[in-house]
């Protein structure tokens, strides 16, 4: 466990996940799907029952290439930072970022904090050499985190999202660790 302190004097502690965290995980994930359409998943779609999300942060806690963080304020989770990484040879070098921050806490420091501390995961797992990610063109704060750690444009998805009736376009993004 990880203490730091936010842009608000929070206290802010990152821990990963157990599987005891399971029902608060999924009541973030619920929670925050009703304030932001940012997310690949919208309000009443992450329908993750307990004991699944349980069998994943058991797969993730024994995983050498897959993290789960939780950001505390209070005991209570305000965001969670995760490395999906694939069990294939050929691709578990690869590692997907997930960041996700309840509204209360946005533009307080702790995207940044998650950040830092899952890239810095990456570089001493010895497997991840590249972390990948993708997020709607116009989430500008989003892309303005992601480019602050030198993650590069490598491609755009034209209207890849409809909310609506509008589509947005997603920008995948990646951020070379090392060169094989």
């Amino acid at each position: 466990m990880n203490i730091y302190k936010d842009k608000n004097s929070n206290f802010v502690t990152l821990k990963l996940a157990e599987a005891s965290d399971a029902k608060e995980i999924i009541d973030f994930y619920k929670r925050v799907g009703k304030e932001t359409t940012y997310l690949s998943f919208g309000e009443n779609e992450y329908l993750v029952t307990v004991e699944q999300q349980t069998s994943i942060i058991k797969d993730i806690s024994t995983s050498k290439n897959n993290i789960m963080i939780l950001a505390l304020v209070d005991s209570q989770i305000v965001g969670i930072g995760t490395i999906s990484s694939s069990k294939r040879k050929k691709s578990e070098h690869v590692g997907v970022l997930g960041i996700v921050i309840s509204q209360n806490y946005f533009n307080n420091g702790i995207g940044s904090i998650l950040m830092k501390n899952l890239i810095d995961w990456c570089k001493n797992n010895k497997i991840t050499t590249k972390i990948s990610l993708s997020v709607r063109k116009d989430n500008l704060k989003a892309v303005a985190l992601y480019e602050k750690f030198r993650f590069r444009i490598e491609g755009v998805l034209i209207n890849e999202t409809l909310i609506d009736g509008e589509y947005f376009d997603i920008l995948a993004m990646g951020l070379i660790l090392t060169k094989i």
